[in-house]
């Protein structure tokens, strides 16, 4: 039998795999690539962003956040949805950073051998994550998810470590999603040439250094670029549908910009042109 195709993608919270990457998850699924989304904590400490659920208890947002990242990845195509199963730590330096059962206090190694685990038993070819430098976005769980999948990558295919987690298995590619400043500065300008205001004002858009020069690999969105409004308008108490930052411009004009994800290509084998347009280039 062909061995069967698998992307893996690690997030932090549910609504973090509808913002980044759902196109390409959506054209993975289609071509019957396995998509599998790790999701690392349960979005506790998120706010009621909609309007229409101000009235939602935050004792309730647990299970709301669980049914609209379910939600979610079905509208994206992800097969499989596996929990790492910690807390949301909350935005830096909050007091629900010292919360014991949160991903940001867990134990190091611990939460190494769960996402081991879990890579050994979906066997992904393809993982992503999220870069090392995340620009001004400190969030502690970002930044653990990082720091967490780089070793998973690594022992995962190491037959010596911990083999009661499982059979090891080494996935071929990583990759890290990436914040095109391009991007960002096309949609500020289209707003301004609309004639409306643009809410990609915060200093720390323009600021902050261009990570453009890393991108390796741009999956075109086509067909499925509708996949990350659709997972996005999921998550209805994250995201409110009359937000212009999400959905200010009119649908032509936002399919118009920059109709790819950027990934920057961080272990594998280097491919011989850029960018790439295929996550699974060399391997299928």
């Amino acid at each position: 039998m062909a061995e069967r195709l698998c992307l893996l993608s690690v997030h932090a919270h549910p609504d973090d795999e509808a913002s980044k990457g759902a196109a390409t998850v959506a054209r993975c699924h289609a071509e019957g690539i396995y998509c599998v989304l790790v999701c690392c904590t349960g979005g506790e400490e998120g706010e009621i962003l909609n309007p229409a659920l101000e009235d939602v208890s935050v004792d309730q947002l647990a299970e709301i956040r669980a049914q609209e990242l379910a939600d979610a990845a079905d509208v994206i195509g992800y097969d499989n949805v596996v929990m790492l199963g910690y807390r949301d730590s909350g935005m830096e330096n909050t007091e629900a950073n010292n919360h014991p059962d949160c991903f940001w206090q867990a134990d190091f190694d611990e939460a190494v051998d769960r996402l081991v685990a879990i890579l050994r038993r979906e066997k992904p070819q393809v993982v992503v994550t999220y870069p090392e430098d995340q620009g001004s976005y400190k969030h502690p769980d970002h930044l653990r998810v990082h720091d967490i999948t780089i070793p998973a990558y690594e022992r995962s295919g190491d037959p010596n470590y911990r083999p009661e987690l499982g059979e090891p298995w080494a996935p071929t590619k990583l990759y890290y999603s990436m914040w095109s400043s391009k991007r960002i500065l096309e949609r500020h300008q289209a707003f301004l040439d609309l004639g409306l205001e643009s809410p990609f004002q915060e200093d720390w858009w323009f600021e902050r250094e261009s990570n453009d020069a890393q991108i390796t690999t741009q999956v075109p969105h086509g067909e499925y670029g509708e996949a990350r409004v659709n997972g996005l308008l999921a998550h209805k108490s994250q995201i409110d549908p009359e937000s212009t930052f999400w959905f200010g411009l009119p649908p032509e004009v936002e399919r118009s910009i920059h109709p790819y994800d950027d990934y920057m290509l961080a272990r594998g084998p280097q491919p011989e042109k850029l960018p790439e347009t295929d996550l699974f280039e060399g391997i299928r």
